[in-house]
């Protein structure tokens, strides 16, 4: 049998190269964020011949296909193991953290539903309406946002020091004193922000003796971090009795391609709140452990073939890069006048604000520097400011995630941060008052209190961040090659706009010419 190709695969393949080409590199060490290169092309290789191995298999059905069952059995058993997990912890490999962080949440809230209708019954009443709460820094991953819209459930963030990037632990207990509608504490190692990890030890006890569900986001960095120098795996893993869940994500320092990360989960009755089962249609019996229902192996196939053939010794060594180019990297941002590292990071993250104590002629805008060090060929990533509830403030930083390539990148990668620090040093933040008077003006005095599809498509275009319907087949991108100026109208706009606004942005890139 042979199909007849409307288009030659060698010139789709083709036109796929060429698209790639508009891509951020995905290899050596020049975007920090959002990939993680080992440095390691064999690595690369393993996982493309694991992928090739099990491309045609669905893992929605492990005793069709017992390879899946295998796989993840055995990378649960080396996560389990690298985070101290007794033989009560169980887990799944997942799509990736937002997957894992959506799981957490919603076996937390299944749970406390449980325990929520035990009391009325107990009370001799009807179960309440009440909502849920999820407790977490202001700093956890938007993943959170996410599963409480998802699921009905309500955030909570404690804010942070803007110091430290640390909240209290204080300030967990005064939240925990009334726990009743308490479903979930999530702390996170490290966050992703600021690279530092919360007090987990200590609020992790409060939520134990509350009688409430604790979530360790160990997403980020989860699997460097058991191997971090001088730190103490004690105080932020499964080593913690109050930590009843962690996730940590394979596809980030696992070294695996985009797809794959792990939640484990303390106790069987826990776990399964987890499942969605199913008998009642007239198909097969359905039974997920994940929110997807048919799904790919290759992630899955990649992170297993990573972690047998790495073991804990070859994570060690890359984490030992990572941890030294870090150090590094901290210096010499240290050493940059105009600069601060936020906090303390444990980690291979930094983020990196203003130094408010220099003369505004000797300060360098974070964003700006970016800007800059863009221009010199390195992507750093622009984080807005950030106001908590009770009015304190977050700086906007810059953030760079550090992987074990980057260490034989440094003396360039050091050049280009100092070189771009002294090409801006004393120009002030963007100030985007103006452009929000103007575009209050397009809309007849002032903003709109929310947009719908074609308004927040019009303040696009309005601003020059329309995307080009006619670039779709080139892979163009819509966003400027100096993007402080966007990330101050982003934290300037209320939420309501700007939500929309960045939707319609992301939308519009994706939809037919």
């Amino acid at each position: 049998m042979s199909a007849r190709f409307e288009q030659n695969p060698a010139d789709v393949l083709a036109r796929l190269g060429t698209l790639r080409q508009g891509d951020a590199p995905t290899h050596g060490g020049r975007v920090l964020s959002y990939v993680y290169d080992s440095g390691l092309a064999e690595l690369d290789d393993l996982a493309a011949s694991a992928i090739r191995a099990v491309q045609p298999v669905n893992a929605l059905d492990p005793t069709t296909f017992t390879s899946v069952a295998v796989m993840e059995r055995e990378v649960i058993g080396f996560a389990r193991e690298v985070f101290h997990g007794d033989e009560q912890v169980v887990g799944t490999v997942t799509s990736g953290g937002t997957e894992s962080c959506l799981l957490a949440v919603k076996t937390a809230r299944e749970l406390w539903r449980v325990d929520a209708a035990r009391r009325a019954r107990a009370g001799g009443v009807e179960p309440g309406t009440r909502v849920p709460r999820i407790l977490a820094p202001s700093t956890v991953h938007a993943a959170f946002h996410k599963a409480a819209d998802y699921f009905g459930l309500r955030l909570e963030l404690v804010p942070v020091d803007p110091a430290s990037g640390l909240p209290r632990a204080e300030d967990f207990a005064a939240l925990l004193a009334d726990a009743d509608d308490v479903a979930l504490v999530v702390l996170s190692a490290p966050a992703y922000p600021h690279g530092v990890i919360d007090p987990i030890r200590e609020v992790s006890a409060l939520a134990a003796a509350a009688g409430v569900s604790c979530h360790v986001d160990a997403c980020f960095g989860g699997f460097v971090l058991p191997w971090w120098p001088g730190l103490d795996a004690a105080g932020w893993d499964l080593q913690l009795p109050g930590v009843t869940s962690l996730s940590a994500d394979l596809h980030k320092y696992g070294y695996a391609p985009k797809g794959a990360s792990v939640l484990l989960q303390r106790g069987r009755d826990r776990q399964r709140q987890q499942y969605f089962a199913t008998t009642g249609w007239p198909g097969y019996p359905v039974v997920n452990s994940t929110l997807l229902g048919s799904k790919s192996a290759a992630a899955l196939a990649a992170a297993w073939a990573i972690t047998q053939s790495l073991g804990t010794s070859g994570f060690a060594e890359l984490t030992a890069s990572c941890a030294r180019a870090t150090a590094a990297l901290t210096a010499t941002i240290n050493g940059i006048e105009g600069l601060r590292v936020v906090g303390k990071p444990t980690g291979p993250a930094i983020a990196v604000a203003v130094d408010d104590s220099v003369e505004p002629e000797r300060r360098v805008d974070p964003h700006h520097w970016a800007d800059q060090a863009r221009a010199h060929g390195w992507q750093l990533q622009l984080q807005p400011g950030f106001t908590h509830s009770d009015g304190s403030r977050l700086p906007a930083t810059a953030h760079l995630t550090v992987t074990p390539v980057t260490e034989s990148r440094l003396p360039e990668l050091t050049a280009a941060l100092v070189a771009a620090a002294d090409e801006v040093r004393g120009v002030p933040a963007v100030d985007v008052t103006p452009l929000l008077a103007s575009l209050g003006g397009a809309f007849g005095g002032a903003l709109p209190p929310e947009l719908d599809a074609d308004a927040a498509y019009g303040l696009l275009q309005a601003i020059g961040l329309a995307p080009d319907a006619g670039a779709a087949g080139t892979g163009s991108a819509a966003l400027p090659e100096r993007l402080a100026p966007f990330l101050a109208l982003v934290e300037a706009l209320p939420p309501a706009v700007a939500e929309p606004l960045l939707t319609e942005l992301i939308a519009r890139l994706v939809e037919p010419a």
